[in-house]
This record gives structure tokens, C-alpha cells and sequence, in this order.
């Protein structure tokens, strides 16, 4: 029988949490909720914490496409901008890694609701004929967007912190569920 190494564990770990994450996304996208009150900006700022370069990028991408086949597409170069600003939050992801504060959390959900309201704002105005093509149109775009900026605010705020609290409350009761069964003289491995 073949000896499954750490790494790969470590691998069966990781997609398995992607796929979940992925599973959560989309099934609360299709679930009725407040506009923009979704879980994907958070997935996208969590899988840059704790998940692969590779994994993470595709997390809340993945999350979009199959939520979006029962939801509908829309005009694409609205959807670039969209799936853009999640990309973005993945790389914001990454620089919190090296800060994993809770300050730090806070500030990078609050960040990612920014960079997807002035980005897809600024998508709607260029791409539509809803607003002039002027500065007044421009802040008027923004202006309308605000309801929306507020639940995307409150979503980002409220997913992020089940997802990071419920990340690091699972290492701390699984590092206290194996000092329980270790025995006193051995070392006990740093699992962040």
C-alpha cells in the first residue's frame, strides 16, 4: 500500500478547503440575499492568506462562473471589471499573509469592498450608457452605487470574519487536540 507523504496531504487539505469555499460561494450567491451581500470577496481575500498562488486565484473566480451559469452572464466587460476586483483582493490576500492581525483582517475587508466598488463602478460608467461620460457622470455612477457599496461593505465585513475566525479557532482546537495526545517530551509542529 502507498504511504501518502505530508505534502500531499497538505494538498488534499488545501483543494478540499478550495472546494468548499468554491461550494459556499456559489450556493450563497444563488440563495436570496441583500445586493452585493456575498461571501466572494472574502473567499477571495482568505484563499491569498491561507491557500496556494494557484488555488487561491482560481478560488473566487471558480465561485463567479458557476454561481453565474444559474444567475445569467452579463454584458462582459463588466464581468472583466468584476472578476478583476476579486483577483485584486487575492493579491491583497497574499500581503496579509504577512500580517495576519486582526487589525489587519479588518483593514483588508474594508480594502477589498473599496477596490470592488470603485472598480466596478468605474467598469459601469465606461461601459454603459447610463451616466455621461463626464466627471459629474462619474461621481454620480459612484453616488447610486453607494447602497450598494454599503452591503458590499457589511458582506465583506461579516464573511471575512467567520472565515478567518473560524480558520484560526479550528488550528487552535486542533493543536490543543494534538498536545492532548502527545506524549511530554516530544515537539509539538508549528502548523501556520
Amino acid at each position: 500500500m502507498k504511504k501518502i507523504t505530508i505534502y500531499q496531504k497538505q494538498k488534499i487539505l488545501e483543494l478540499s478547503v478550495a472546494l468548499i469555499l468554491i461550494l459556499i460561494g456559489a450556493g450563497l450567491r444563488l440563495l436570496p440575499h441583500p445586493p452585493n451581500f456575498t461571501p466572494i470577496l472574502a473567499i477571495a481575500l482568505f484563499g491569498g492568506v491561507y491557500l496556494s498562488r494557484k488555488t487561491a486565484f482560481i478560488l473566487p473566480l471558480a465561485a463567479m462562473v458557476i454561481s453565474d451559469i444559474f444567475i445569467g452572464y452579463y454584458q462582459f466587460s463588466l464581468m472583466i471589471f468584476v472578476y478583476i476586483s476579486f483577483l485584486l483582493c487575492v493579491a491583497l490576500g497574499f500581503w496579509l499573509k504577512k500580517h495576519k492581525k486582526w487589525q489587519a483582517v479588518l483593514g483588508g475587508s474594508i480594502l477589498s469592498a473599496l477596490i470592488f466598488f470603485f472598480l466596478t463602478n468605474f467598469a459601469v460608467w465606461i461601459f454603459t450608457p447610463w451616466y455621461a461620460k463626464t466627471i459629474s457622470g462619474l461621481t454620480q455612477c459612484y453616488l447610486m452605487a453607494l447602497p450598494f457599496f454599503k452591503n458590499t461593505l457589511l458582506g465583506s465585513f461579516f464573511y471575512s470574519t467567520v472565515l478567518f475566525g473560524a480558520y484560526e479557532l479550528a488550528k487552535i482546537l486542533v493543536r490543543k487536540k494534538i498536545t492532548s495526545i502527545i506524549s511530554p517530551g516530544q515537539k509539538l509542529l508549528d502548523l501556520t
